[in-house]
């Protein structure tokens, strides 16, 4: 049997009411002091988050966030459980179930917290076994389920080595964090250090964090000049940990508690989302909330949609994710609920019931893959780096072009109505080779011109900024006089037709144009004309002309008048057939 990862670090908060012994068992489990402010120790209460950490038997390494325990510090309570994924929960022996424990139960419950372990202490005042039972058949009906129970005494140290082989079995069973995701650490604690600067501290659900790794605050970039893990330096600190940052250029005085540090362009902050309320509570919704997330607590106003659907308008942008798990408390009373974030750009709700038919909508959608499928079928077309800042995966099936992303055939039907659009505009404009991509796109309803790249399918293709079909035809009248000039240069093909000629079978400017648009002649100069495959059989007939060669030595290899080889000579310049030298002779290139 391996041994852990030196690398790995489980994270776990504790929860429990006040003065039952939260931090004496911290102490008692780590030897360290999670109490950091002399105003804590003074009051004999932890006030503002602490944490502490050990080296179990096994050598996993454990942190322990330390989190209030008074009633007027639920909001740091909230900060403290709402980024980590397991609980330790603590009941005092000689005091049992009281309506704060209730209360700090009924939040992990809300956050879905399905790992913890009850630690009954002070079990050298009171018989442990009483309320080891109650606790845990109270437990039982919440998140958490079935709960191991250990029944400790920080004072005797009885029972301490029991816990800690209760939260090696725990932790082991923790899913996986994932150290390549995008970084989103919410900030727990700011402070200053003489020497280094602004430190915030935080826990790392997700990704790695580097000393010069770049972060959005807020709407600006900052860089990390240094990383502590558990009080020491590190080069590197990845999920789950314990982290400490040092940020270069903040002041401590423009950070608080719920900022949050992102990787750039991994997340989309929103005001209105649409969640769906982990139990009915109905005849009991706030109208407005707190909602909770991480160490972010921002206020809200509550739309019920229908059963357990809301939608919630915040009251300043988070950066939220489908999935994420957010906690609703009602400021006026005790009531916590959690919400599962199901969309964080959802559609606008103006006509007779929308809210009903959003409401079932939500109710329908799957989660995972099939869930992304669904709600990419619903947007049909969105940047594929926003679908993926909401928090979705791409489905498969979906079609990508460029920054683009398209629901699972789509592109196919798009392309599908293509043809029609090309018909209708070359019906009205005959002599144009189909309509400009702009008016694809309209006709279409893309968000972008890139897109109709995308959907255009052969014998159509894009030419020149249009689109066009390669196979048509130009109007019959059109046609036959094309093909008379055609045929003369079939015979002679730098013999040019002149003005009076091409008037003579029908072809004036726009229909010179069109033709050439088809491919089917080829303009050299204004009223100079000729057939496709010109350049080739200019350049056979010049590598028999002594190099280098004049515009008169060119015009007899030609066979042509010099109204044609002028700007012929110049034509293949262009193109870089022919290189013109200073004594104006030229040498093909």
């Amino acid at each position: 049997m391996t041994g852990p990862d030196v690398n790995h670090m489980d994270v776990i908060a504790t929860a429990g009411h006040v003065d039952h012994g939260k931090s004496a068992l911290v102490r008692a489990l780590t030897g360290m002091e999670p109490d950091r402010w002399a105003e804590e120790r003074r009051r004999g209460l932890t006030i503002d988050l602490g944490f502490a950490w050990t080296t179990l038997r096994s050598g996993r390494r454990i942190a322990v966030v330390d989190v209030p325990g008074h009633e007027k510090f639920v909001g740091n309570m909230l900060a403290g459980v709402g980024s980590v994924p397991a609980a330790l929960l603590v009941v005092a022996a000689d005091d049992g179930w009281s309506a704060q424990t209730a209360e700090h139960v009924a939040v992990l419950d809300a956050l879905g917290v399905r790992h913890a372990v009850l630690a009954v202490t002070k079990s050298d005042l009171a018989d442990p076994a009483p309320v080891l039972a109650d606790v845990r058949e109270r437990l039982a009906g919440t998140s958490m389920g079935d709960v191991p129970a250990v029944a400790v005494s920080a004072v005797t140290g009885d029972g301490v080595g029991d816990l800690s082989v209760a939260l090696e079995t725990l932790l082991a069973a923790l899913p996986p964090a994932d150290p390549s995701a995008p970084v989103r650490l919410w900030i727990d604690r700011a402070f200053t250090i003489k020497g280094a600067g602004t430190v915030v501290t935080g826990t790392l659900a997700a990704g790695s964090v580097a000393a010069g790794d770049r972060f959005l605050l807020g709407d600006r970039e900052v860089v990390v000049r240094r990383v502590q893990s558990l009080g020491a330096p590190v080069e590197r600190a990845a999920a789950t940990a314990r982290v400490a940052l040092n940020l270069r250029d903040v002041a401590v005085e423009d950070l608080s508690r719920g900022d949050v540090l992102l990787t750039p362009a991994a997340f989309r902050r929103t005001q209105v989302v649409d969640v769906t309320l982990t139990a009915e509570h109905a005849d009991r919704l706030p109208a407005e909330p707190v909602v909770h997330i991480g160490s972010a607590s921002v206020g809200a106003r509550l739309r019920p949609l229908e059963g357990s659907a809301v939608r919630l308008r915040l009251a300043s942008a988070l950066p939220l994710r489908v999935g994420d798990r957010l906690l609703l408390r009602d400021p006026g009373s005790r009531l916590v609920m959690g919400a599962d974030v199901r969309d964080v750009d959802p559609p606008e709700l103006r006509r007779r019931g929308s809210a009903r038919r959003r409401a079932a909508d939500l109710a329908a959608q799957p989660s995972g893959a099939a869930g992304a499928a669904a709600d990419l079928a619903r947007r049909r077309i969105v940047r594929a780096d926003d679908f993926a800042a909401m928090g979705w995966p791409v489905p498969d099936g979906a079609t990508g072009h460029g920054t683009w992303l398209l629901a699972a055939g789509l592109a196919d039907d798009l392309a599908a109505r293509v043809p029609d659009v090309v018909v209708r505009y070359r019906r009205l404009r005959p002599l144009e080779p189909g309509p400009p991509v702009e008016v694809v796109r309209r006709a279409l309803e893309l968000p972008d011109a890139e897109l109709v790249a995308a959907v255009v399918r052969p014998p159509l293709e894009l030419r020149e900024g249009r689109v066009v079909d390669g196979e048509a035809a130009l109007p019959p009248e059109v046609q036959r006089a094309v093909d008379a000039i055609r045929a003369r240069l079939a015979a002679d093909p730098f013999a040019a037709p002149e003005a009076p000629d091409l008037a003579a079978v029908g072809l004036g400017a726009r229909e010179l144009a069109a033709a050439v648009r088809s491919g089917q002649l080829v303009r050299i100069a204004e009223g100079v004309y000729l057939a496709p495959g010109i350049e080739e059989e200019a350049r056979r007939r010049l590598t028999s002309a002594e190099q280098p060669f004049t515009l008169s030595q060119a015009r007899q290899a030609w066979g042509t008048s010099r109204r044609v080889a002028v700007p012929l000579a110049e034509w293949l310049d262009a193109r870089g057939v022919t290189e013109r030298l200073p004594d104006d002779t030229r040498r093909l290139r």
